[in-house]
Order: structure tokens, then C-alpha cells, then sequence
């Protein structure tokens, strides 16, 4: 039988998700509020319809949005899927979210009879397009067995992090760190090299070749120089992301620090207005601090 397969949230990384399942042969639905990202996916030969009229006929149910308020409305909103789904239905979450809200969110779905993956996923829209995302997931056995097709089409890594909702988000969120961490790093230290007379290009030349490096600075860091911040990945993520960090931490004792601090860089660029550009933009603060012109940027 063909695997049925739906997935809410098509963005960048949704989208990629849904198309990748589609080369997989499976059958795939999507449900997103832009009009023009469900027409790349029924272009390609997916579907979308009412949820009340496609949930019962499916075997897996892909939540690919942007926080928890969206992923409990997905599954238990006024036109939420659960209620609708056939017991056994497979749940993937993507979302990055708090651990405890996995865990309750694991618990809700077992109240339906539906089995949860908190499985929060990490490389980009070009690794979601290509099926080649790290996925980070937890839950139970029979969650991951539900989940089996869509992992094996969407994911290059599948990291089993445990038998319950919540490892997964908590991976999540120390991936997260990182990355946010990175991101703010490569703006300050392209910036900081453009004060002493660095260009951004040269930068990049030189630093991707040296011990400084990171996978966030090679894959951002040419935005800045080509002057392009098209949302691959918006600004607006980070102070969502980053706060997850801090209030994960803050449950724990723990104090993060260096995560504060970039945290604050990211609600500067929002109250730039750049919130919704690429989060490479985050140059722009630091630029406008010191009185710099960014590539692509007037004068």
C-alpha cells in the first residue's frame, strides 16, 4: 500500500520535506496558508483538500511550522487534525519547541491513540529538498516505526536520542545554541574585519580555509558579500529559538551567557525591521553600529 502522508507547513523546509516524500513514491497532502507554496507542491504532484476529509485515510502526519502555539493548533486547534486521525497515525514534529512541550504534546496524541516522534530537524532547505536532513528524534518504539517511511524519504541521519518525547527538543535547542551563536559570531568577526580594512569577500576566502571556520559561516557569511537576504532561514527565527535556549537553561539552573548575548543582537535586528530578511542580515547591526557599508548596500 502507498504511503499516505501529510504535511503541515510548507515552507522552505516543510515544502522540501513534502517533495522528498512525494519522490519516495508516497502519496502527499499538504496544508499551508500560502496559496503559492501549496501550488509547488500540487505542481509537482501532491494534494491538499479539507482536513476533516483526508485525515482518516492517513498513515503519517508531518508538523513543519514555526513554534508550539502553531503546533498545538495544528493538532488541537478549532480545525485540528488529531481528532480526525485513524489510531496508530504516525505524528512527526518538526518544530523546535520547549521539551516539555513535546512531552505534553506526546501526551495529548496518546490520548487519541496516535504516536508522537518529537523529532526536530536541522541542515536547511537545500539538505530539506534533497532528503538529506539530520533529524533529532525521541519517542517510542512504535512512534519511530510509524514514522519509518517519512524518515527514510526526508533524512540522511536519524539520530535516536530515546524511547519519550523530549531529548529530541532538548538536542534541538543545543543545536540551536550553536548555530544562533555561530551566525552572531560570523557577523561580528566579518564586520570587525571590515573595520581594519578587511573586505567581506576576502573574509570569507580566508576564514573558510582556516581553524576560525564554521558550517554557519560558510553557508552565510557569501550572503553578506553578495549582498542577498532572501529568507532561507528569516532573523525572526532566532529570537523564538534562542529564547527556548534560555528558558530550557533557566529550568535546568544553567546560565548561557554567550546565548544572552546573542539573543540580543537578533531583537535589535527585529527592531531594525529585519526580521524578516535572511538571518545573515544580522551584519547589519553590527554595521550600522560602526558606521559600515555592507556589499549590496547604498551609500
Amino acid at each position: 500500500m502507498t504511503q499516505n502522508t501529510a504535511v503541515f507547513g510548507l515552507g522552505s523546509m516543510g515544502l522540501g520535506m513534502a517533495l522528498s516524500c512525494l519522490r519516495a513514491g508516497q502519496r502527499g497532502t499538504g496544508f499551508e496558508l500560502n496559496a503559492a507554496q501549496v501550488a509547488k507542491l500540487t505542481d509537482a504532484g501532491g494534494v491538499t483538500g479539507a482536513i476533516d476529509a483526508v485525515a482518516p485515510s492517513l498513515d503519517a502526519v508531518v508538523i513543519v511550522v514555526l513554534n508550539a502555539a502553531q503546533v498545538e493548533s495544528v493538532l488541537f486547534g478549532d480545525s485540528g487534525v488529531a481528532a480526525h486521525l485513524a489510531k496508530g497515525t504516525g505524528v512527526i514534529a518538526c518544530a523546535t519547541v520547549p521539551p516539555a512541550f513535546a512531552q505534553d504534546m506526546e501526551r495529548r496524541c496518546a490520548g487519541h491513540g496516535l504516536l508522537y516522534l518529537d523529532a526536530p530537524i536541522s541542515g536547511g532547505a537545500k539538505k530539506a529538498a534533497e532528503g538529506k536532513l539530520s533529524i533529532m528524534a525521541s519517542g517510542a518504539p512504535a512512534a519511530f516505526t510509524a514514522a519509518e517511511p517519512v524518515l527514510t524519504a526526508t533524512a540522511e541521519t536519524v539520530f535516536r536520542l530515546g524511547d519519550q518525547a523530549g531529548p529530541g527538543s532538548a538536542m534541538k535547542a543545543v543545536n540551536q545554541l550553536l548555530a544562533g551563536v555561530h551566525i552572531a559570531a560570523m557577523a561580528e568577526a566579518m564586520t570587525f574585519g571590515m573595520a581594519q580594512g578587511i573586505a567581506p569577500a576576502t573574509f570569507v576566502d580566508v576564514i573558510t580555509q582556516c581553524a576560525g571556520t564554521s558550517w554557519m559561516l560558510e553557508n552565510r557569511a557569501p550572503h553578506v558579500v553578495a549582498g542577498d537576504y532572501t529568507p532561507h532561514s528569516q532573523i525572526n527565527i532566532w529570537p523564538k529559538d534562542l529564547g527556548i535556549v534560555l528558558e530550557t537553561a533557566r529550568a535546568a539552573g544553567f546560565d548561557a551567557p554567550i546565548a544572552e548575548t546573542a539573543l540580543q543582537q537578533y531583537r535589535r535586528a527585529v527592531e531594525m525591521g529585519l526580521g524578516a530578511e535572511d538571518d545573515a542580515a544580522l551584519a547589519k547591526v553590527y554595521a550600522a553600529q560602526a558606521g559600515l557599508t555592507l556589499p549590496g548596500t547604498a551609500t
